[in-house]
């Protein structure tokens, strides 16, 4: 015998696949995940709409959480809970809509890929710096590695941007915002390096050029180059925020502020950096309860 809640369902697929204009697909995904919200209503023992109060609802996308829903999942299933009770209030077979204001789960950001120290070291060690193109492609890893900076800000910088006396490279981050990124001494070495190995430029010539037409880089350029090296040093999937990545969370494990970090990586807000520091504080974490003893901790 049926649950006393299925007549309503029945009338809410009926709506959506007839006034709605949902697919096959669509209607039937609906179905399963209100089917799924009925079957828990019921073993609550409420047998009729209006005795669905929010508190149920909560409960019930609780329930999917401790029962490994994915965030994406729940926002769907949430999605067709609130159109059912819309719909339902609508046609005063419930006077309330229990959905109302609960806010959907956020997806869960997916965990930035970081370069290993040793995929660092080989990746490096690949390009051959006594050639001009290998100078050029050893400078760009090195600066990518050192600052963490943008495909954009790499490829548009020019000559005079970079100050090597004071170990500094201007660049022009989102919204044409200009700030200047400190350089490491081996960084400062291998761009001053790979410019010796250049032909006369004007200081108004990029940086890195496109050994082709002398023009800047494209962001495809630049790609391709990185592939290159990574097929050459056995590193796959070689991308230049896996340098940014990397770069922020080295710069919070070793005790870095983050309001410095949000300056260096030319954010607007703090939110990346913070889900950054979380990675580097669990990181820091695990590695304590790994020591042993308890008197080798090194905090």
């Amino acid at each position: 015998m049926g649950s006393p809640l299925e007549p309503a369902l029945d009338l809410f697929l009926a709506h959506v696949r007839v006034e709605k204009g949902l697919s096959a697909n669509s209607v039937e995904a609906y179905g399963r995940d209100l089917r799924r919200y009925l079957g828990f209503l019921s073993e609550r023992g409420l047998s009729s709409w209006p005795e669905v109060r929010r508190a149920d609802l909560q409960a019930h996308l609780a329930w999917l959480v401790s029962h490994g829903i994915s965030a994406r999942s729940q926002a769907r299933a949430l999605s067709a809970i609130r159109a059912l009770h819309r719909l339902l209030a609508a046609e005063r077979i419930a006077a309330e809509d229990p959905s109302d204001e609960i806010e959907a789960p956020r997806p869960a950001r997916r965990l930035p890929e970081l370069l290993s120290v040793d995929e660092v070291e080989r990746l490096l060690a690949a390009p051959r710096p006594r050639t001009a193109a290998g100078a050029r492609d050893k400078a760009m890893l090195e600066l990518l590695y050192a600052t963490g900076l943008r495909v954009s800000e790499l490829c548009n910088a020019r000559i005079e941007d970079f100050d090597a006396r004071n170990h500094k490279i201007k660049v022009m981050g989102k919204g044409s915002k200009e700030r200047v990124v400190h350089l490491d001494t081996r960084t400062t070495q291998a761009i001053w390096h790979y410019l010796t190995t250049r032909e006369a430029a004007d200081p108004d010539d990029p940086l890195f050029s496109n050994y082709k037409n002398n023009e800047f880089l494209t962001r495809r350029n630049l790609l391709t180059v990185l592939h290159r090296i990574g097929e050459t040093a056995g590193v796959p999937n070689v991308h230049p925020h896996r340098f940014r990545h990397t770069f922020a969370i080295n710069f919070l494990r070793n005790g870095g502020n983050i309001y410095a970090l949000q300056e260096m990586l030319g954010h607007a807000s703090l939110e990346m950096c913070k889900h950054y520091l979380m990675i580097a504080q669990a990181d820091t974490e695990a590695a304590h309860r790994k020591a042993s003893p308890v008197a080798n901790w090194k905090l």
